[in-house]
């Protein structure tokens, strides 16, 4: 079998030192990012519904001065693979807002970024948790819009099989609408709290959306006033047509998978692009794709890590996760140390699925190797070298219009995790690509976002102008 090449792909001279310096997220799945991760001596086989791990993680997370924890999230035990092999530690996992609300009383700084379904919930119910959320933490709340997909998802809400994507997105748009105008009834001064006068607000302060649309009828107004940072920022990760039209129009930061410099210069530029039609600046959205790390203080130590735990994969293992990934695709049937067949395009799953068959076409790989190389991080980039090599490759693609930061993706946990703080950002400080404390007190601030105002006082203040 032909020997994959793990190495960082381009040398970068060191650069004078930089006034603009990247964001940093901290992707942390209590049982981490490798398939194999829960078996390796690095992890905490109990982590995904362990407090004191997702603990240690955000205090971890928080002293490397990471912009934010984000976390994503499935709803259901969703694949007969998962079930059917047992090897799966990504079968259970808390639900990431209420993991976030306790661990935002044990940090001070740190972000959160929780994933909630624009399909499978209402504007509303989830308008006000995250609301809650960004005032439990003092303004450090994100919000990751995500449309869900999967037929087997949606079993577990009575339905037969998953909305059209077009379908979904079009929910989504209006879903997104009626939770930020939900987040802006109450003006910033609209308490009082006068015991002298018997007034805790000023009722014309209150805005009620009053909402009709295709999908939802909210009448509002919010139970939860917004916070110090205004309202919780707006993640968005779809990378189709659609999702790329959603995220110009609503989203403050995207998270995205690319593979090559060439590949997320691309997709920079379409997506920021995009922005005027919205009356958006370049500034107003922070593109930050993911990256799996592989340090070590040496090369070779850094590739045998990777190393070890590709061994821990059994083969049932990898091809239930490929399956995972391309929406159900059986790959049981082809010889392991075969070439990846072409796979039948599946609802929802188009993206991925064409991202994986590239990147075996590009690599030559076969089914084994396919799964491997996924299973680093389901398709993101993968860095494997020193902390310098690591540098080179994140300043490279941060300084040529590649990114705004990075989502950081930890493979084994909490063992990577510690890696990445000790080793890759003291040498990121020492280029002065990245911070040396905390500036600010939210999660705006961290990422450098303007505080929404409500867009009741600007009608407002322009009525008066007028």
């Amino acid at each position: 079998m032909p020997k994959v090449d793990w190495s960082p792909y381009h040398p970068l001279k060191e650069s004078n030192h930089m006034s603009k310096q990247l964001r940093l997220g901290a992707f942390l799945p209590g049982a981490g990012q490798h398939i194999a991760a829960w078996r390796h001596s690095g992890s905490n086989a109990f982590g995904p519904l362990n407090f004191e791990h997702y603990k240690r993680l955000a205090q971890t997370a928080e002293r490397g001065l990471f912009d934010a924890f984000f976390l994503a999230d499935g709803l259901g035990v969703n694949f007969s693979g998962v079930i059917g092999s047992g090897s799966s530690a990504k079968a259970v996992d808390f639900e990431p807002v209420t993991l976030f609300s306790a661990l935002s009383t044990v940090t001070s700084r740190i972000g959160f970024i929780a994933t909630a379904s624009t399909t499978y919930e209402e504007p509303y119910n989830l308008a006000r948790k995250f609301a809650s959320l960004d005032a439990l933490s003092d303004g450090r709340a994100g919000w990751n819009v995500v449309t869900t997909i999967g037929d087997e998802t949606a079993k577990n809400y009575g339905f037969e099989q998953q909305l059209a994507a077009t379908d979904r997105y079009e929910r989504a748009n209006e879903f997104v609408d009626t939770v930020t105008a939900l987040w802006n009834s109450w003006e910033d001064d609209a308490f009082v709290r006068d015991p002298a006068s018997g007034r805790y607000f000023d009722p014309a302060k209150v805005h009620p959306p009053r909402h009709q649309g295709k999908h939802f009828s909210v009448a509002g107004a919010l139970n939860v006033s917004r916070s110090r940072q205004g309202h919780p920022v707006v993640v968005q990760a779809g990378q189709s047509e659609p999702g790329l039209d959603l995220a110009a129009r609503t989203a403050e930061v995207v998270f995205t998978a690319q593979q090559s410099l060439e590949d997320a210069q691309a997709f920079y530029a379409n997506l920021k692009g995009r922005l005027a039609q919205y009356g958006r600046t370049a500034d107003e959205l922070k593109i930050m794709p993911g990256v799996s790390v592989y340090v070590g203080k040496t090369e070779a130590e850094a590739r045998a890590k990777l190393q070890e735990l590709n061994d821990l994969i059994a083969p049932e293992d990898g091809l239930d996760l490929l399956a995972r990934l391309s929406g159900g695709v059986d790959l049981s049937g082809y010889p392991l140390d075969g070439p990846l067949p072409e796979l039948p395009r599946t609802e929802g799953w188009v993206s991925r699925q064409q991202m994986m068959s590239d990147i075996a076409k590009k690599h030559n790989f076969s089914i084994r190797q396919l799964y491997q190389w996924v299973a680093t991080a389901r398709g993101h980039w993968t860095l494997v070298g020193t902390p310098t090599q690591i540098a080179d490759q994140l300043q490279l693609w941060f300084e040529n219009g590649a990114a705004d930061g990075f989502n950081v993706l930890p493979p084994v946990l909490p063992a990577s995790l510690d890696e990445f703080v000790d080793l890759v950002i003291p040498e990121l400080q020492r280029r002065g690509l990245f911070r040396t404390e905390y500036t600010g007190t939210t999660l705006r601030e961290h990422l450098g976002l303007d505080r929404p105002a409500n867009r009741y006082t600007v009608t407002q203040q322009e009525q008066k102008a007028a």
